[in-house]
């Protein structure tokens, strides 16, 4: 197997819109306790907001290399995804229980896990970052097919 996404030391980023406040906060904590650096990406306030340019924030930082991985929240995981995934070298994956977080890894090299705060209890999108950043990309065969992804 090849290397997890990140480790410890390294940046992570995290956006949200405003449905994804109060979960954003909880992951941050718990990544700044797997040992990550967190940069925030916002938003930071309940006002409504276009989670489209949260997205798009996220995947800059990825593409620029100012973070090894992300977090991408939204209410329903969907949008914020969609608008990650228009970026090259991106791959943002909608997770919502154990088994896609897991297989986001796995298969697909995802970079980004991207989850709804109204659709996955807190709870469980703890479990699914753990999972997500203690998971290794397979390589193998699956290297071949995430390349075809550009």
């Amino acid at each position: 197997m090849t290397e997890l996404i990140a480790q410890a030391g390294d940046t992570v980023a995290i956006a949200n819109d405003h449905a994804g406040i109060e979960l954003k906060s909880m992951l941050r904590q718990d990544l700044e306790g797997m040992g990550f650096k967190v940069l925030d990406l916002g938003t930071a306030t309940t006002d409504s907001v276009d989670y489209p340019d949260y997205g798009h924030a996220l995947a800059r930082a990825i593409a620029e290399k100012k973070a090894k991985a992300g977090i991408a929240i939204c209410g329903t995981g969907i949008g914020i995804s969609i608008a990650a995934n228009r970026h090259a070298g991106v791959r943002a994956a909608l997770v919502h229980d154990d088994m896609t977080a897991r297989m986001a890894r796995e298969h697909n090299d995802a970079n980004i896990i991207a989850m709804g705060a109204r659709i996955v209890p807190p709870d469980s999108a703890r479990a699914l970052v753990k999972t997500f950043f203690a998971t290794k990309f397979e390589g193998g065969r699956h290297a071949r097919r995430v390349e075809k992804l550009g």
